[in-house]
């Protein structure tokens, strides 16, 4: 269930996985990679909570195709 605060929506982690179509260990591991070079988003819990943008940049990234021919790497998108 999204989370509304000071008008913005906001959504969890499991919300945002299965938006996406990843788990959480993906998730993590991008994060962690630095995937979000803006503000991280938590809630008094400590939970993150992401946004729309953020969201639709981990869809970006979820349908990113890398090809391989031979020992060249061609990065299509």
């Amino acid at each position: 269930m999204p989370v509304v605060i000071n008008g913005q929506t906001y959504y969890r982690t499991v919300e945002v996985c299965r938006m996406v179509g990843i788990s959480r260990n993906t998730l993590f591991r991008w994060l962690k990679e630095g995937i979000f070079s803006d503000v991280e988003y938590r809630d008094w819990r400590g939970w993150r909570l992401f946004t729309s943008d953020q969201i639709e940049t981990l869809r970006t990234k979820t349908n990113h195709v890398t090809v391989i021919i031979g020992e060249a790497e061609v990065i299509a998108t």
